[in-house]
């Protein structure tokens, strides 16, 4: 394979792109100038091939330094991967996993990598350390967990490298650990450049007010089970899949063992190639799983929070994000699954079935990650909350309903436009209820062989019914869920009464 993402993430000759380059330069400028325990923060975004940068940084400062460098990282997977990226640029290194107790060969090395946890409890064991400590990278750094080192380093360099410098934590935010913030080439410079696959979404409203916020400021595992379960959203995915993505390999991401498990049941049904992973998945299942994922070409893998990092799979030419997210960072790592090129690969597809898009914004669109850095309280603030999103849905009446309603030229209604007419003419605002009512039961009536079917028909428009009044609502303000219920059923209550009432008109 010659493309430039396997040069990205191999590069055998160790040649640096113009923008990695320039990247390595204004980071040594800092390791050169300021005070040895300075901490910087570098982003770059995933693909862009951050592994290859601080491997490149590493075996440079040892060149230059009579110092040692630890590496640090959060998976396991994450710390094979770094040493072999190390190895690669001819930097002796060694893993310290839970097997290693103690390091009495330790002078063998000049480089460490670790994860975060193992590290800690050696050194609170008192049973290993680490001498002489120039530079300590820390991989993923929103992640915070390197907080438990900092005074094992207090008098090294911390450069922490990262796609997304938003803390996990909002109660930890990263400039009250970093010092400064490096910005890399963004997600469309790089698309542009050649090195990422041009993405396109493609957004389906799902109403998202039944979902719960926990403590950790996300989404909780509990109402997304509750939403994305009910057979209205598996055929939603299902119908999405077949729309846009059938023949393409996928990854579904969802929030949610049952979720996962329902949606492998519902694509195995439709006689599609898929399988599920997990956390539960044993290590010799998810590397079969994983090499079937590869070697098939229209394969589907269906997960629950163990593929957004660590994993590289470049042949995925589509993501569905089925679910919702109020982590910038992970709505980032979701889509980077797919974003490696290939000879071949140019481009892949997003289907979006949690208003992510809406909330954050298109994956290529610029980010002002400085903004966030040092002021990621308001960026916070800033972000559009679910029923500001719903209020922009616009319904569409799917094909099929639309078809029962044949006979009536025009079905749409604009619901702020006949409020503003009603304001304008001083008018209740009840007026557009009734014009409302009046245009549905002329609908079921002109396109109904007699009144059962009639009200029948009325049964297709529930959806509508329900968009109307949310629209509705929003337009009076103030107005409670529990309101915005009783009106529907009201609705629907007076739409039949309206129907008969116009079917003996016209018929007796």
């Amino acid at each position: 394979m010659r493309d430039k993402d396997f040069e990205l993430e191999i590069q055998e000759k160790k040649e640096l792109y113009g923008y990695q380059q320039g990247d390595i330069d204004a980071i040594f400028e800092r390791l050169d100038h300021q005070r040895p325990n300075y901490h910087l923060l570098y982003q770059l975004p995933t693909g862009g091939g951050k592994t290859v940068i601080f491997s490149e940084i590493v075996r440079r400062y040892l060149e230059k330094h009579d110092k040692k460098v630890v590496v640090l990282t959060h998976r396991i997977e994450l710390c094979k991967q770094t040493s072999r990226m190390l190895d690669g640029f001819e930097v002796k290194n060694k893993i310290i996993n839970s097997k290693v107790k103690e390091l009495p060969d330790q002078h063998e090395y000049s480089c460490f990598v670790a994860m975060v946890e193992t590290l800690k409890n050696r050194i609170n064991d008192a049973k290993l350390q680490l001498d002489n400590i120039g530079l300590v990278i820390i991989d993923e750094a929103h992640y915070n967990s390197f907080r438990k080192l900092l005074n094992s380093f207090k008098n090294s360099f911390i450069l922490g490298v990262t796609a997304t410098p938003l803390s996990s934590n909002i109660k930890l935010p990263m400039n009250h650990n970093y010092d400064e913030l490096i910005v890399g080439d963004n997600i469309s410079t790089l698309i542009e450049k050649g090195f990422l696959a041009r993405a396109t979404t493609y957004s389906f409203d799902v109403g998202l007010q039944s979902l719960k916020v926990g403590i950790n400021g996300d989404y909780t595992v509990k109402s997304s089970e509750e939403l994305y379960t009910q057979l209205l959203m598996q055929e939603k995915l299902l119908h999405a899949y077949q729309e846009k993505s059938v023949g393409k390999k996928t990854l579904i991401f969802n929030n949610g063992i049952n979720t996962s498990l329902y949606v492998y049941d519902t694509f195995r049904e439709a006689g599609y190639p898929i399988k599920h992973l997990d956390n539960r998945t044993g290590a010799e299942e998810r590397r079969e799983i994983l090499a079937w994922f590869k070697k098939t070409p229209d394969a589907i893998l269906t997960s629950v929070g163990i593929l957004t990092t660590g994993f590289d799979e470049p042949t995925v030419e589509s993501i569905i994000l089925n679910r919702a997210t109020k982590s910038l960072t992970l709505y980032f790592q979701m889509i980077g699954r797919g974003s490696r090129k290939l000879p071949g690969k140019d481009d892949f597809l997003i289907i979006d079935l949690g208003n992510n898009a809406a909330r954050f914004g298109l994956w290529d669109q610029p980010v002002d990650w400085q903004h966030i850095f040092k002021m990621p309280e308001l960026y916070l603030e800033s972000i559009r909350d679910d029923a500001e999103i719903e209020l922009n849905f616009k319904y569409a009446m799917p094909p099929e309903v639309r078809a029962k309603f044949a006979k009536t030229a025009d079905v749409s209604f604009d619901v702020e436009e006949q409020h503003k007419m009603a304001v304008a003419q001083n008018l209740k605002s009840k007026t557009i209820f009734d014009k409302s009512l009046e245009q549905h039961a002329a609908m079921c009536v002109e396109n109904a062989s007699d009144l059962f079917n009639a009200k029948m028909l009325a049964r297709l428009l529930e959806d509508d019914i329900s968009w109307r009044m949310k629209r509705y609502v929003a337009c009076l303000s103030h107005c409670s869920k529990n309101y915005r219920e009783w009106l529907i059923e009201d609705y629907k209550t007076k739409l039949t009464l309206l129907i008969g009432k116009k079917f003996r008109e016209a018929h007796f």
